[in-house]
């Protein structure tokens, strides 16, 4: 017969402290209210406290019913019921969830939100689709290894970044109680030459189109206007990164001073980065104001008024038949600018939001050459737009200096 009394209980759920019912059984009330039902044994010569729940959902007697099969299952079934209870959990989650988790508590402390961006969409490109559904429990070297090898030589950046990526979500599903063990070592199973092949391959830069190429490009590329085409056009034009296009807004425009500022956000460096806009750039943003989308403020908007994907601007190049990168435009940009103007360098560096390399030359490197940029962007844009665009276009330095 046990101690408690159902009416005894009731009271004592007001005032902290431990209540012995009797065979193990007890009911503890804490300082801020909490209460639940544990049942004490003796396994292996070690004492366990184990939780049956809140008290204030389950009953004295649910309680004394959940005692009995519990002591039978300790000392009858020789269970471990908290090594099941663990084992339990973990199955209960799975890695895509683990993942999406991780992203959703660790984003707001990365560089950029492209970058929180690119995190995830690996994942979603390279590893949901073989275990992303699976328990996060039951991820071993053997599945990563299995994800990791279409990419591993043939994309070796992205094969590590994601490696890194996989083990940084088991090492937390193991934080929060959703993996028994700690992920799989880089240095061990998951080292290149032991469970993975060794990486071979040089890095190799995105191809670029030849600039002489570019005026006959973009006139097959004005023939069929679609938000794809134009993002992929006011890119190339801009010299920006294919991020900042596609997240870029009709409130980061100012066409008064024909200027495009990409807040810090969608920049690769976290800062803020103005952009000219030539003659040819704002004919593009007239196209793309005529196909605005009701509900959305993004200049070139993706399906359903949502953020374009890389992919979008990626496939027009394919289906143009054209084997470039859209990275490469930048490139392209640069070689044009080194072949065809007199512009100094750190003047088309700053057009591309380029890092100075050299950090003494970056700590007195304090203007952006603003001035210099809009002669820079507004030449590229006529290059861009003329068949006969091989013409030398020099660069006149500016009175003031900036």
């Amino acid at each position: 017969m046990g101690k408690l009394t159902a009416t005894a209980v009731k009271a004592n759920l007001k005032v902290p402290g431990t209540y012995q019912d009797g065979e193990g059984l007890f009911l503890k009330v804490d300082k801020r209210g909490g209460a639940s039902w544990y049942l004490r044994v003796q396994t292996n010569g070690k004492r366990r406290d184990i939780s049956l729940g809140s008290a204030k959902l389950i009953s004295l007697a649910e309680a004394r019913g959940m005692a009995v099969l519990a002591r039978k299952a300790v000392k009858v079934e020789g269970r471990d019921i908290i090594a099941d209870r663990r084992k339990d959990k973990a199955q209960a989650v799975t890695f895509r969830e683990a993942a999406t988790r991780y992203h959703a508590e660790n984003k707001g402390g990365w560089k950029s939100e492209g970058y929180s961006r690119q995190w995830l969409d690996s994942l979603e490109r390279h590893v949901f689709p073989r275990f992303g559904d699976r328990p996060a429990n039951d991820i071993a070297a053997s599945d990563i290894i299995a994800a990791l090898l279409p990419i591993w030589q043939t994309k070796p950046e992205t094969g590590r970044r994601v490696r890194h990526r996989v083990c940084t979500v088991l090492n937390y599903a193991h934080s929060r109680g959703w993996r028994l063990q700690e992920a799989p070592s880089s240095s061990g199973s998951l080292k290149a030459g032991n469970g993975l092949p060794k990486q071979t391959k040089e890095r190799e830069h995105r191809k670029a189109m030849p600039y002489k190429a570019v005026p006959a490009f973009m006139e097959q590329l004005r023939a069929k206007p679609s938000f794809g085409r134009l993002a992929l056009e006011f890119t190339a034009l801009t010299a920006a990164r294919s991020q900042e296009v596609r997240l870029a807004t009709w409130d980061e425009i100012d066409l008064e001073a024909r200027l495009w500022t990409s807040p810090g956000k969608h920049m690769k460096r976290g800062k803020a980065h103005m952009v000219p806009l030539s003659e040819a750039a704002l004919a593009v943003l007239r196209k793309a104001a005529a196909l605005k989308l009701a509900g959305t403020n993004l200049i070139f908007p993706g399906m359903g008024g949502a953020a374009m994907s890389d992919m979008t601007l990626l496939k027009v190049l394919r289906d143009m038949g054209e084997p470039f990168h859209v990275h490469g435009f930048r490139s392209t940009f640069t070689d044009w600018a080194a072949d065809k103007t007199n512009f100094p360098n750190a003047v088309v560096d700053a057009a591309k939001a380029h890092k100075t390399p050299d950090a003494t030359e970056a700590a007195y490197r304090r203007t952006t050459h603003l001035e210099k940029r809009v002669k820079l962007m507004e030449a590229w844009g006529i290059y861009c737009s003329s068949r006969q665009g091989g013409k030398v276009l020099p660069f006149v330095a500016a009175t003031n200096g900036s």
